[in-house]
């Protein structure tokens, strides 16, 4: 069998997995008919966005190990505008539990991204303003973005992954999906075995 290299994009309450474990679970299943490939990471049930899937192990250790370093970049609209000083936090990396992050790239968004209607949609609150986040990590701990974000003062109310590397989700629909090409595997710096 070839080796195949599938960009996902991920919609809200989707399982990172294809085995059901209730029935009320949606998982990657319902959405990519492909025998044995397998998620790069994950992203949790109530995060969207790019998921890429494999069946080639080495590439999905490349990708997923922290050795490597890749980045991943997401959006995160926060609850409230982030003060500078949230936003500097961080950047330098904040304490989650018993770990400190690593520095990241933050940006507070001036526009609000062009993403398509959540559904469920985020809960509103006249009162209380929400604002977009461009955060990009280059490591992967578990609800990282959502622990970073909520431990400086501003909760994530919705989170969607825009990219690893330079893999793009651009305007793949959620739950569409698609290979990647040739030229998004070598800029991956992965020349997959023939």
């Amino acid at each position: 069998m070839n080796n195949c290299y599938i960009i996902f994009h991920k919609p809200y309450g989707v399982l990172s997995q294809f085995t059901q474990e209730s029935p009320q679970h949606i998982t990657l299943k319902q959405y990519i008919d492909i025998p044995d490939v397998y998620p790069v990471g994950r992203l949790d049930w109530d995060s969207e966005g790019l998921l890429l899937l494999t069946n080639d192990g080495q590439f999905q250790h490349r990708l997923a190990h922290p050795r490597f370093g890749h980045q991943r970049t997401y959006w995160a609209q926060v609850e409230r505008i982030p003060t500078l000083d949230a936003i500097n936090q961080l950047q330098t990396g904040v304490k989650i539990q018993d770990y400190r992050t690593a520095p990241a790239q933050v940006r507070l968004l001036l526009e609000e991204p062009s993403v398509t209607q959540r559904i469920p949609p985020i809960r509103f609150r006249k009162s209380v303003p929400t604002a977009w986040l461009e955060i990009t990590l280059t490591e992967g701990k578990n609800r990282q973005v959502r622990r970073m974000t909520a431990a400086v003062g501003f909760p994530t109310l919705r989170l969607i992954r825009v990219s690893i590397a330079n893999i793009q989700l651009h305007d793949l629909a959620p739950g569409q999906w698609r290979e990647l090409t040739p030229t998004e595997l070598t800029r991956l710096n992965y020349a997959p075995e023939k």
